[in-house]
């Protein structure tokens, strides 16, 4: 059977001004999971394909070759996902719906498709693609042993991809408020340092110059993670820069962080969230401002480049505290600045405690992608949250900052710090539909 994965992306990152964005500030990769299923229906005898419409549009006559259409879901992209279903049934297709957003609102899903799948579909899959499980809605069970789990196969994706996504560990130990993981990957899982260690090296093999680790908290376990890096080191598997996420308490261990180094794991990024304790206690962040300060600089003190992610629009923050916030980031020589607005996803605590007071603007999912206000916030308009989300990159992303890039990571990064500041100025001139269809959205709150 002929099987096509297809990962969307909504009408306004499909623009060519956010396409640019991306290119300059990421390498092109592609989401782990529909990499793993393919994985388990190719070693099924199906044909598999894979695409991601992220970075390139989707070649349709190829897609509707396949039998069976599978869509993944992020809440962004739900409704670019609902409008490819429907396309393709009307083409005569059979189409599979799942991923986050489909986990949490399978019945708004299940009216585009054949079936759903929520939560994870590795043990299921197969049963759904060649028709043994027919129910409308298909539950996936968490998988106990995820070393069991295959590697992302990369050979099946047929879309732009240069660095491979790997997740080491499932779940997150912590409970933030605000967080989406729970809603999928429940209960925290983690692979042995043993299986890890032969993903890096298969992806090496297959011509790999760099992997990303997209775990929520790659060092939750620190003894795990010290162990990942010995092996690495010891069998000279580390990429000269690996990505990956963590907690600031890393600095807290010297040992840990020299092996990160040494293993190649350099470039980390934190949720710093704010310096306003009482917005980091209301998210459930069980951190301190003096902590987060401290680590953070010792961070970047110890050679780690300290990608610092902060929400903005938190119930207790003010302009100030936000402005506090990018302006530490920017002291302490952060290498890059992630401020993504607080956005109630579907599903998460936050979601219906905002919806309860009445504070959502909307639920037009598209515009649930961290870039857009889409509640109203307790201490300012959505209209000022917006505003200082644009501030915010502009203020970091500077043109002086190039200079000082230069100085620290060289002629490369300082391309690409100036290719961000040029982006982040001329992206608030986008005429796109999507945009246009926002502002009036905000204006009237």
């Amino acid at each position: 059977m002929k099987v096509a994965m297809v990962t969307p992306a909504s009408d306004l990152h499909r623009t060519l001004l956010y396409r640019l964005g991306h290119v300059i500030y990421e390498p092109e990769n592609s989401i782990p999971g529909p990499l793993i299923l393919g994985k388990i229906l190719a070693d099924a005898g199906h044909t598999v394909d894979v695409y991601e419409e992220l970075y390139r549009d989707l070649p349709m006559d190829k897609v509707l070759r396949a039998d069976v259409i599978g869509l993944s879901t992020m809440t962004s992209t739900a409704p670019r996902a609902y409008a490819l279903a429907d396309y393709f049934r009307s083409r005569g297709k059979r189409v599979i719906i799942g991923g986050f957003h489909a986990s949490v609102m399978p019945d708004e899903a299940k009216e585009h498709c054949d079936q759903v799948i929520t939560g994870e579909a590795e043990s299921v899959i197969k049963a759904v693609i060649e028709g043994a499980s027919t129910d409308p809605v298909v539950r996936g069970e968490p998988i106990p042993d995820i070393d069991s789990i295959p590697f992302p196969d990369y050979s099946l994706i047929r879309s732009p991809v240069n660095t491979a996504n790997f997740i080491t560990s499932r779940g997150c130990p912590n409970s933030c408020s605000f967080c989406t993981t729970s809603r999928m990957f429940h209960p925290y899982r983690e692979m042995s340092p043993e299986k890890v260690v032969e993903a890096i090296r298969h992806y090496r093999a297959q011509g790999f110059s760099r992997v990303n680790i997209q775990d929520d908290n790659f060092t939750a376990n620190k003894a795990r993670t010290k162990r990942i890096c010995r092996m690495l080191i010891d069998n000279n598997l580390a990429f000269r820069e690996t990505f990956f996420f963590g907690r600031v308490d890393v600095a807290d261990d010297e040992e840990l962080v020299d092996l990160l180094q040494r293993a190649g794991f350099r470039i980390i990024l934190v949720g710093m969230e704010s310096t306003n304790q009482k917005s980091l206690d209301s998210v459930d962040k069980k951190q301190s401002v003096g902590s987060v300060h401290e680590s953070a600089r010792r961070l970047t003190n110890l050679g780690m480049k300290l990608s610092a992610s902060i929400i903005l629009g938190l119930e207790y923050d003010t302009k100030e505290d936000i402005a506090r916030t990018v302006d530490f980031c920017r002291s302490i020589n952060a290498y890059s600045l992630q401020p993504p607005i607080l956005t109630p996803y579907p599903g998460t605590r936050l979601f219906e405690e905002l919806r309860k007071e009445g504070r959502i603007l909307t639920e037009d999912w598209q515009y649930y992608d961290m870039m857009h206000v889409i509640f109203r916030p307790r201490n300012m308009t959505p209209l000022d949250l917006q505003k200082l989300f644009k501030w915010a990159l502009r203020r970091f992303y500077s043109f002086s900052s190039v200079i000082r890039v230069l100085r620290t990571w060289g002629v490369a990064e300082a391309v690409k710090r100036l290719g961000m500041a040029l982006a982040v100025r001329f992206g608030s001139i986008d005429l796109s539909a999507p945009e246009r269809k926002y502002r009036s959205i905000i204006s009237k709150n």
